[in-house]
């Protein structure tokens, strides 16, 4: 309700949900990371969908490898179930399910020797008493809120609008010790 008592109707979607858990992020969020996060080495993306980090991470001069449990479109693509493979990676870098996000994000850390960086939810931070036992050393919180509508709204050329639920960047660093810092990565590139 209203000051005045009126009830407010709210400007917000609610998606059928995707299958794989296929959440497509606005591309500013990895070319925000790549502008300050440094790698070494081949970024692989085991969820690359419509190959939004992959293409960041190749405009940023990275070599870039994509893969996806399913084919969508990306060209270059490699159809695989991430936590099956069992390949050495440099680094991991993606925006994963966030059903099976710990499971996913413990094996990125088995597979990778220098970095991983996932997005995840905000909200789901203080319940993660997982994190403890791992190399954490950033957490960047995307802001303005992005807007994460499922893959099949953006195929279908809708434009989401504002985003109602926080996100952030998870970086784990391998030579990392110590807490983990926090910072803020702005979709037009002020702060940090």
């Amino acid at each position: 309700m209203t000051n005045a008592g009126i009830a407010r109707a709210e400007n917000s979607h609610i998606w059928q949900r995707e299958e794989h858990e296929h959440y497509v992020e606005p591309q500013w969020c990895s070319q925000r990371l790549f502008a300050v996060e440094k790698f070494e080495g081949t970024i692989d993306d085991p969820c690359c969908g419509f190959g939004r980090i992959p293409a960041s991470g190749a405009a940023a001069g990275y070599r870039v490898r994509a893969r996806d449990i399913d084919d969508r479109g990306f060209a270059g693509c490699e159809v695989q179930d991430f936590l099956k493979c069992g390949d050495t990676l440099d680094n991991v870098v993606s925006n994963p399910p966030f059903d099976i996000f710990q499971p996913f994000a413990l094996h990125a850390l088995k597979l990778a020797r220098r970095k991983v960086a996932m997005i995840w939810l905000v909200r789901t931070l203080p319940a993660a008493r997982w994190l403890r036992d791992t190399p954490l050393s950033k957490v960047l919180l995307l802001t303005p809120r992005p807007s994460m509508p499922p893959g099949h709204v953006i195929a279908a050329g809708e434009k989401p609008g504002g985003g109602k639920q926080d996100f952030c960047w998870l970086v784990w660093d391998k030579d990392h010790d110590g807490p983990a810092t926090i910072g803020w990565l702005h979709r037009d590139g002020a702060g940090k």
